[in-house]
């Protein structure tokens, strides 16, 4: 593994990250009903921390190998969308919007853990739980959207 290539993906890894705490879910999110399988606070920011590592090490394998341009490009659209999702959901309170951009976080997500199996499996391994994670944040986005209808449709809120 290149560590110089770790440090450049766990920067933009820290990059998406960073969004937590410039949109955190405050007050708003915290009026939204829930499924009663909604994770623990706690376990956003654990969870979301071993990913990063995870997936910026899965990248550094798998950067400048033979093949690995698909997975790249993957790995690219995933890190911008996931940068994307916490302004759209947490900062303009757009639950619907969230979720479009959720699916499309899950397909890049899906793409690049694929493209990175064919490149190096162990690092296709290593993608894994964010493929599963994701899936588990997509789910409750969806559920949030279900069980909130009034919110979903309604303008953003002047707190945000």
């Amino acid at each position: 593994m290149d560590w110089s290539l770790f440090i450049i993906f766990l920067g933009a890894c820290c990059t998406a990250a960073a969004t937590g705490s410039m949109f955190p879910p405050g007050s708003w999110y915290e009026s939204l009903k829930k499924p009663a399988w909604n994770p623990p606070k706690w376990a956003f920011p654990v969870v979301w921390t071993v990913l990063y590592i995870v997936i910026a090490v899965a990248a550094s394998r798998v950067a400048g190998a033979p093949g690995s341009a698909m997975a790249m490009a993957f790995w690219a659209l995933q890190i911008a969308l996931n940068t994307l999702w916490t302004p759209v959901f947490f900062g303009l309170h757009r639950i619907k919007a969230g979720m479009v951009v959720i699916a499309a976080l899950w397909v890049a997500v899906l793409g690049a853990t694929i493209n990175t199996f064919l490149v190096e499996p162990f690092a296709g391994w290593l993608m894994v739980p964010y493929l599963v994670w994701v899936t588990v944040a997509a789910s409750l986005n969806a559920a949030v959207w279900w069980l909130n209808p009034d919110e979903a449709n309604a303008p953003r809120s002047a707190e945000a």
